[in-house]
C-alpha cells in the first residue's frame, strides 16, 4: 500500500495526515489498438478523473502516462497488491480498517479480445486475463466496483462475480468483439444529473448503467445498425448479470434464477459523487445503512415466501436500527448551543 500511497499523494490525492476513510478510483487504459481510439480512451479517463475529484476519492491512473520499466500488466498486479496490503499483516490490518467503508472503484478502458476461452483486456505489453485480476482481487476485502468497458468483457463478470462485488460488462459474452461504445456513455453519465431517476439529488452506479445502456440502444437505432453490445450488472454474486431492459426506473421487474437476489440491489447505493446530504454521514454510519437497505431490499422480495408475522417480525428490527442511525446522523449535523 506505501508505493500505491506514495503514487496518489504525489498526484496531490492524498493527504497523509486524514485518516477519514475514501474511496479509491483506478483506471487502466488499455492499448489503444489504432490511434482513432487513443483520444476516445482518454476522453473516457478524464471524465472518470473528474468525477473522482467531485467525489472526493483517491484516484491513480495506468496507461496514459509514457510507458516505463515496468509494463502495465505488473503495475495493476502490484497496485492491486498494494491496494489489500498483501506482504505486510500490519499493512493489510490497517487498509482493512481504514477502507472497509468505502470502495474501490477499477475501471478498465480499451479493447478486449476472445478465443473461445480466454478473455482478456489488451494492455500495452503483455496482456491480462479474466481469471488472472480475479486472483488479483482476491486478497482485497473493502467493496469493488468493477467496470470493464472493452469489447469481449462478458467472461470478466463470470469470473470476477462475488460477495460484496459489483461488476460491469460492456458485453454479454466474449463473442461480442466489436469496439464497445458503453464506456463512453458510462464516463458521461457517472456524474450527470440526468441519470439522477430517484431525484436524491446523486447519481448511483446502478443510475449511471441504465443511462448509458439506453443510450447505446439509441446510438444503434440511430445508425440503422444491428447491436453488437449488451452490457451486464452483477452485484448479487450468481454469476449471471441482468441487463438494463429488466429494469423500469431502478426496480427490477424479473425475478433472478434460483431465488438469488434481484442485481441492482447494491449498485443503487454505489455513489462516486455524492450529495451534499450524504456526504455529511459518517463513512460507518453510512456502510451500515446500506446493509441494512440491502437486507431490506432481500427481505421484500421474499415477502410472498413468509408469514406475516414472520415477515414484520423480520423487517422491523431492521427500520428501527435504521431510523436509529439517521436519528444519531440528525444529531451529529446539528451544532450545540452556545453556553
Amino acid at each position: 500500500m506505501t508505493s500505491f500511497l506514495l503514487l496518489l499523494s504525489s498526484m496531490g490525492w492524498v493527504d497523509p495526515a486524514v485518516e477519514t476513510p475514501r474511496s479509491t478510483v483506478l483506471i487502466v487504459v488499455g492499448a489503444e489498438g489504432t490511434e482513432e481510439y487513443g483520444p476516445q480512451f482518454r476522453k473516457w479517463a478524464g471524465r472518470w478523473s473528474d468525477a473522482a475529484k467531485r467525489g472526493h476519492a483517491d484516484f491513480a491512473q495506468i496507461g496514459l502516462e509514457a510507458a516505463g520499466k515496468t509494463d502495465d500488466r505488473d503495475l495493476l498486479k502490484r497496485q492491486l497488491s498494494e491496494a489489500a496490503g498483501s506482504g505486510d499483516p500490519r499493512r493489510a490490518q490497517e487498509e482493512s480498517r481504514r477502507a472497509q467503508a468505502e470502495p474501490l472503484w477499477l475501471i478498465l478502458i480499451g479493447h478486449g479480445t476472445f478465443d473461445g476461452k480466454v478473455a482478456r483486456f489488451n494492455l500495452r505489453g503483455p496482456d491480462v486475463s479474466s481469471g488472472e485480476l480475479a486472483e488479483w482481487l482476491k486478497p482485497v476485502e473493502r467493496p469493488i466496483a468493477i467496470i470493464n468497458c472493452t469489447s469481449s468483457s462478458g467472461p470478466f463478470l463470470n469470473e470476477l462475480s462475488g460477495p460484496n462485488r459489483i461488476v460491469i460488462a460492456a458485453t454479454k459474452s466474449g463473442h461480442e468483439y466489436n469496439f464497445a461504445r458503453f464506456g463512453d456513455y458510462l464516463s458521461a453519465a457517472i456524474s450527470d444529473p440526468k441519470a439522477d431517476l430517484d431525484k436524491d439529488e446523486q447519481t448511483s452506479l446502478l443510475e449511471a448503467f441504465l443511462l448509458a445502456s439506453s443510450r447505446v440502444h439509441e446510438f444503434y437505432v440511430s445508425e440503422g445498425r444491428l447491436m453488437t453490445e449488451h452490457a451486464l450488472l452483477d452485484d448479487n454474486g450468481d454469476k449471471l448479470g441482468t441487463p438494463a431492459d429488466w429494469f423500469q426506473g431502478v426496480l427490477a421487474t424479473k425475478s433472478a434464477k434460483n431465488g438469488a437476489t434481484v442485481d441492482g440491489t447494491r449498485a443503487a447505493r454505489m455513489h462516486l459523487v455524492r450529495s451534499s446530504r450524504e456526504e455529511q454521514l459518517p463513512a460507518a454510519v453510512r456502510a451500515r445503512r446500506d446493509e441494512i437497505e440491502v437486507e431490506l431490499a432481500v427481505l421484500r422480495q421474499r415477502k410472498s415466501q413468509l408469514a406475516e408475522d414472520d415477515y414484520l417480525q423480520q423487517i422491523e428490527p431492521l427500520l428501527v436500527e435504521l431510523a436509529r442511525l439517521y436519528e444519531t446522523a440528525a444529531k451529529s449535523e446539528t451544532p450545540e448551543p452556545r453556553p
